[in-house]
């Protein structure tokens, strides 16, 4: 679909096999926000398992995957919009975000401005889970090609747990992808979606959210103080379940697609 000029590339499974939906009548469709330059590619264990349950909207946002790059401003309050614009598009009133990394932080960041449209909330090891830093947000955000390859190669560190067996399979193609799609647009917004996570703080907004949310982390995911910060969103969400992964990092729809699936539709079901 095209929202305001910008061609998006999109997966929906539409709704589960009629014998299900007879007997989830209020179910509500998921929508899967990638995490930071992710694309749908890095879902395609995990839909299958929950499209039998629930529709499934996944989607490559502006600057990512086959979707278009502008070069442009990258926000979250942007990406905010285009999804927004895209529920609008596809005529779903209601639904339930899912997301991790990024994906987690704009999960928290949609259900705070949108009560009624967000009635649950599914994320896992979420950006901005520390404390605000404006005056870095301000440095990143004037990082640009040169930087980018030293960046993603120190955070690719946290992405998988060594002892994953794919983790080095994964982390090429993830590689071979930004290479490929490498372009100002990209790296606008690479540098743009950084800076906006690290100027802005999920406790300010936490105390606030009143849907009930599922919180998840994998043990070994510490990079940028994560421990710390999902501990501290457990806290502060009023209504939240929190569910640790023992032996997994960062991407866990990658490392542990089954459990991460299993553990949302057991949430969905209470």
């Amino acid at each position: 679909m095209t929202i305001d000029g910008i061609r998006l590339r999109y997966v929906d499974t539409g709704n589960p096999p009629g014998d299900v939906r007879r007997r989830q009548r209020d179910s509500l469709p998921l929508v899967i926000i990638p995490g930071h330059t992710a694309r749908i590619e890095g879902f395609d264990e995990m839909v299958p398992l929950l499209a039998t349950h629930r529709r499934v909207i996944v989607l490559d946002f502006p600057g990512s995957g086959e979707s278009d790059k502008p070069d442009r401003e990258y926000t979250l309050e942007f990406y905010e919009d285009v999804l927004i614009a895209v529920l609008d598009e596809l005529g779903i009133a209601r639904a339930i975000p899912v997301g991790g990394s990024l994906g987690g932080n704009l999960v928290l960041r949609l259900g705070h401005r949108y009560l009624e449209r967000f009635p649950r909330l599914i994320l896992w090891a979420p950006g901005g889970a520390w404390k605000a830093k404006p005056r870095l947000a301000r440095v990143v955000a004037r990082l640009g090609r040169r930087a980018f390859w030293p960046s993603v190669r120190v955070q690719s560190r946290f992405w998988y747990d060594r002892d994953f067996p794919d983790r080095q399979s994964e982390l090429d193609e993830t590689f071979a992808y930004y290479r490929d799609k490498m372009s100002p647009g990209f790296v606008a917004m690479y540098w743009g979606m950084a800076a906006d996570q690290i100027g802005h703080s999920l406790f300010d907004i936490a105390p606030e959210i009143r849907q009930p949310t599922l919180l998840m982390w994998g043990d070994r995911d510490n990079g940028g103080g994560m421990r710390k910060g999902v501990a501290k969103l457990d806290r502060l969400l009023p209504n939240n379940e929190f569910v640790t992964f023992a032996g997994a990092r960062h991407s866990l729809e990658a490392e542990i697609p089954d459990r991460l699936a299993a553990t949302m539709l057991d949430f969905l079901s209470e």
